[in-house]
């Protein structure tokens, strides 16, 4: 229990630094948004953009998935990217950290969670991708052909975040990043098509409540 409530724990506080900068960025991005396709309250002042901005968020389901998509995207830079040092040899462990404990040279073992950060930040990531933009990245909504393409998407995106730390020194190449990388988003594939099976089985039910109460009172008339 103590290991797992310090997976917890550090798991926690490693998305909990780039929180506060990854909504600043997701509400500046979506005013860029409003700009470009509706610019109707452009050039009216802050409280005309702001009212616009909050209009939009309340009614417009596409922007609020689009928000949320920005964030987890920025949450990803922040924590592969945009805040990373320089690296001397960035190709001083292309193997990376498979397991949860680091041996140091005099034999003390360390707990790392790494691994589980690099699974859980895709699972959202591909997840709200696919709610998103489900229409436009398959073409069934089968679960191989969602869990697929998610699996596909995050590690194309791993890909280009290891090479671009490689050319520019900011982190390591690790390959351990591009296999959990792409674990996290099959698993946040697999999330969506669960939740998107439950809703449309929920939704098939529906009429089938409804015509329950019409059928018991057709039965009570032609008893009168």
């Amino acid at each position: 229990m103590k290991i797992l409530a310090q997976i917890i724990t550090n798991v926690l506080t490693a998305f909990y630094q780039p929180f506060g900068f990854s909504v600043v960025l997701s509400v500046l991005a979506m005013f860029f948004y409003l700009f470009a396709y509706a610019p109707d309250g452009a050039g009216k002042g802050w409280k005309a953009a702001g009212q616009a901005w909050k209009d939009a968020f309340r009614t417009d389901s596409f922007f609020r998935k689009l928000f949320l998509l920005i964030f987890t995207t920025t949450m990803i830079l922040f924590r592969t990217l945009w805040n990373r040092n320089l690296w001397m040899n960035p190709l001083s462990n292309v193997m990376g950290g498979w397991g949860i404990w680091v041996v140091a040279k005099d034999g003390t073992r360390s707990l790392a969670t790494e691994s589980f950060e690099n699974v859980i930040m895709m699972v959202p990531f591909t997840a709200t991708l696919m709610w998103t933009f489900r229409e436009r990245l398959v073409k069934t909504a089968a679960f191989r052909s969602i869990a697929g393409r998610c699996a596909a998407v995050a590690f194309g995106f791993s890909l280009g975040i290891e090479f671009t730390q490689l050319l520019l020194r900011i982190g390591t190449f690790q390959l351990s990043d591009l296999f959990y990388n792409t674990l996290g988003g099959f698993l946040g594939g697999a999330i969506y098509w669960l939740c998107w099976k439950r809703k449309i089985a929920r939704e098939a039910a529906k009429p089938k409540l409804l015509e329950a109460p019409k059928a018991e009172a057709e039965c009570v008339e032609q008893s009168v």
